[in-house]
């Protein structure tokens, strides 16, 4: 199989500087290329890249067109079977990228893989983006092996295997190109965040399966291209997991599920409110305005294949934490 590891960047010369070489280092195999998919950077990023590792392939994109649209560019630009997508902030370690092959090369229905991310600040600690492998509730909340909301747990070899999960971490994430182009890659609607939760339902729709594969591990600095109490941040979290509902559930539960989330959203605001934290109940306001608006044009694009019952690993996942007080993934009931 022929891979291509595909860092995209925007500015992030310092990051580059940091973490490029693990990747050049350790991924130095005759059927593995490297690029650097540059988002209109104004940095020093290109110069840096040319002048200190050559054998890094760029692909520049006219604009900053955010995560999805940056992928989608650049991949139209590479010839590859596996794509392997991998953020700026991430550190790999030596003989990474074997485990991860050998689950494509021995599981033909494995489209998307993710490896074990753990935090670069703590390396015994999962790291929030990913962690374990990712899973969402009934109601679109998204967590993890490894991680429930704020919650991280450390690494005691108790996710060394090899599994099934619901979606990849787009910190690190391999999809075979056929899948990618099929399911015409991100949605761009989203531009940053939980597109890869999406990608990985439409996939799942279509019958594909997606694997956490523990025996590979990375290190992943997070919050380094958009930092965690960004309400930015909080605007495209709460705005594009209403996205993927609208786009993916079954239509008989859409309309009940929907609103029960939206309700959720509202506690939510509330609760950062109590927090003093109004700029995030803004930023949840500002997403549902934003989804009303993108309403029609998201339902436009469901295209179902399958209606898979086992999406949903426990119903709700804030009841489970915040009532039950549930911290760590094994404890949560119905697993």
């Amino acid at each position: 199989m022929k891979i291509a590891i595909v860092i995209l960047n925007w500015n992030g010369k310092t990051l580059l500087e940091k973490f490029l070489p693990s990747i050049v280092n350790y991924s130095s195999q005759k059927n593995v290329e490297i690029y650097v998919a540059d988002n209109a950077s104004t940095d020093a990023s290109v110069h840096f890249i040319k002048e200190h590792f050559p054998t890094v392939k760029i692909v520049q994109n006219a604009t900053n067109g955010g995560f999805a649209k940056g992928y989608n560019e650049a991949l139209t630009h590479i010839n590859a079977d596996i794509y392997g997508l991998v953020n700026s902030d991430i550190e790999v370690t030596e003989n990474w990228l074997q485990p991860i092959m050998a689950t494509f090369e021995n599981q033909p229905n494995t489209a998307i893989i993710q490896p074990k991310i753990l935090d670069y600040k703590n390396k015994t600690s999962f790291e929030y983006a990913g962690a374990a492998g990712g899973f969402i509730d009934k109601f679109g909340y998204p967590f993890c092996r490894g991680r429930i909301f704020g919650e991280l747990e450390k690494d005691n070899a108790q996710f060394n295997d090899e599994v099934d999960i619901f979606w990849a971490s787009g910190a690190c994430f391999f999809i075979k190109s056929e899948v990618f182009n099929t399911l015409h890659g991100f949605d761009e609607d989203y531009f940053a965040h939980q597109e890869e939760i999406d990608l990985c339902w439409r996939a799942q729709n279509l019958g594909k399966t997606i694997k956490y594969v523990g025996a590979s591990t990375v290190y992943h600095v997070g919050g380094a291209t958009l930092k965690e109490e960004s309400p930015r941040k909080s605007f495209l979290n709460f705005r594009n997991s209403l996205f993927s509902l609208v786009k993916n559930l079954p239509k008989r539960k859409l309309l009940p599920i929907l609103f029960v989330r939206m309700v959720l959203d509202g506690v939510a605001g509330i609760k950062f409110l109590m927090e003093l934290r109004p700029v995030h109940t803004l930023a949840i306001l500002r997403a549902h305005i934003s989804f009303y608006y993108y309403f029609p044009k998201m339902f436009k694009k469901r295209k179902l294949s399958i209606q898979n019952n086992t999406y949903f690993l426990v119903d709700s996942i804030v009841w489970q934490h915040f009532i039950k007080k549930v911290s760590t993934f094994k404890a949560l009931k119905n697993y």
